[in-house]
């Protein structure tokens, strides 16, 4: 049944415009996904109300039936609701699912919006039919944002769930559908792992269930890949009501599964036990355990008088004012493109991107003085050697230009909006460019782009050590990635 609804899962993948897979946050599952995250569900006996909601075309929910009809699961009956928004999808739910009808299987298909129907059903709306609580939840949530005054949003706050995504709000209202005991399995958006916007759910989350598997698909682009998503997901599975053990932490290259591995980690490796963020961490071996840092990698950036922001010249906002090459009257504008490794060139001919920007008083609060800086890319390429970028920014190459404009993809290291020292420009770079802080950036952090915000919650070295890596980068001919992270292996050790 499943390589049936298998073929029409890729049909439906591709006759379906990317602007209404867009306007839904719509990903169908694959059948190997959907086999795996049925597999992730602890065996279970008596009756299973079990929920799909952003049911699509059936695929995970077929899965589940499938493993409970082969014996995978002892349950005496299963009673299903299946939620799905897009009235396109419903016959084929409605196919998927006929198959299954026997006595001791009930399903209700609900044609409606899972949010405001949840909504109402937890705070006791009088005028909706309630769903029911679930032993189990298999979710594929929407992936869209959630604007901050839409029906969404405020129909969230009425049951103390906040969150910015359909994703996140789809898994909080699921973990509070779900009664004691009750396990809940996801393919999600890593993006909730870490950074402000998704505090409130990361806290939510945790005060209300726990963690008992995390899967990592180590390639961004695997997971739904039929549909183009550039994403890194994972598939977690979650249990209310129970005490927080151990986490098994699995990984595979793309969603044939066929480089499986497994570990089992303590609880308090995946979220540290003084962390008010509560950043989900997610080790992708034991060997590379990047969760402790050196002893002496302890500093915040507070605590080094340091600063970092994200570039503040937004160039559509300021198109009147950008010029291709520079000219008497402008100043440098720099992109990621005039960074590669520690080389610097700009200006650059017949490139795309601007190479100045007018200053006058309508552009003179977006600039700083000119200077050495530590600048990072906030986006990575597609499958980048290493998250973190970083480059010094030296006025060697800008001339007797005054001030600089950094645009909004690059993050500034800086002084209170001052520049820095030169051997600490070149310290922070090289630290911000070892594996290490590779490691550990990728255990928190699913993003494709780097935020300040994530830069800000990383620990650094004292600043004794980064001028001693800066003075020691700058004597450097030619920096390799063995040879940094021999250099601050042997200063923090």
């Amino acid at each position: 049944m499943l390589s049936v609804i298998e073929q029409k899962r890729r049909q439906r993948s591709k006759t379906t415009e990317a602007q209404k897979k867009s306007q839904l946050g719509q990903f169908l599952t694959p059948e190997t996904t959907a086999i795996f995250m049925a597999n992730l569900f602890q065996n279970g006996e008596g009756k299973c109300r079990l929920l799909d909601a952003g049911a699509g075309i059936g695929s995970l929910s077929a899965a589940f039936l499938d493993r409970w009809q082969e014996g995978g699961l002892q349950f005496q009956q299963v009673t299903l609701d299946a939620v799905e928004i897009d009235s396109v999808l419903i016959s084929d739910l409605a196919q998927t699912l006929e198959k299954y009808n026997k006595n001791n299987f009930a399903v209700n298909i609900h044609q409606t919006d899972f949010i405001h129907a949840a909504v109402d059903s937890l705070s006791g709306s009088l005028f909706t039919k309630s769903l029911a609580t679930y032993t189990h939840v298999i979710l594929n949530p929407p992936y869209k944002k959630i604007n901050r005054n839409s029906a969404h949003r405020q129909a969230l706050s009425r049951v103390g769930i906040e969150t910015v995504n359909l994703y996140s709000a789809f898994v909080a209202l699921a973990i509070a559908l779900t009664e004691a005991n009750g396990q809940i399995v996801a393919i999600i958006p890593r993006s909730f792992c870490n950074g402000l916007y998704y505090r409130p759910f990361r806290k939510f989350m945790l005060e209300h269930a726990v963690i008992r598997h995390i899967h990592l698909f180590e390639s961004r682009n695997q997971a739904f890949k039929d549909d183009g998503v550039l994403q890194e997901n994972i598939i977690i599975h979650l249990q209310r009501g129970v005490q927080q053990g151990s986490v098994t932490i699995s990984t595979s290259t793309d969603d044939l599964f066929s480089d499986l591995l497994k570990h089992e980690y303590n609880f308090d490796r995946i979220v540290l036990p003084d962390d008010s963020e509560q950043i989900i961490h997610i080790p992708s071996s034991p060997e590379h355990n990047a969760l402790e840092l050196p002893n002496n990698v302890c500093h915040t950036l507070k605590d080094l008088g340091l600063k970092v922001s994200t570039g503040p010249v937004v160039d559509f906002r300021l198109r009147a004012h950008l010029r291709q090459m520079p000219t008497p009257e402008t100043i440098p504008l720099l992109y990621p493109i005039h960074f590669s490794g520690d080389k610097t060139t700009w200006p650059i001919e017949g490139c795309k991107k601007p190479n100045a920007i007018a200053h006058n008083s309508d552009t003179q609060k977006w600039l700083y003085p000119t200077g050495f800086y530590c600048v990072v890319r906030r986006f990575s390429s597609k499958e980048e050697k290493r998250r973190i970028v970083a480059s010094v920014v030296d006025p060697k190459f800008f001339g007797d230009a005054s001030v600089l404009g950094f645009e909004n993809h690059l993050n500034l290291f800086h002084d209170n909006k001052q520049a820095l020292a030169e051997p600490l420009a070149w310290g922070l770079a090289t630290f911000l460019n070892t594996s290490l802080v590779d490691t550990y950036f990728r255990r928190f952090s699913g993003h494709t782009q780097v935020n300040a915000t994530d830069l800000k919650l990383m620990k650094y070295p004292s600043r004794k050590i980064l001028l001693e890596l800066g003075e020691w980068a700058m004597q450097q001919d030619d920096l390799t990635q063995t040879q940094i992270d021999a250099k601050l292996a042997m200063l923090t050790t």
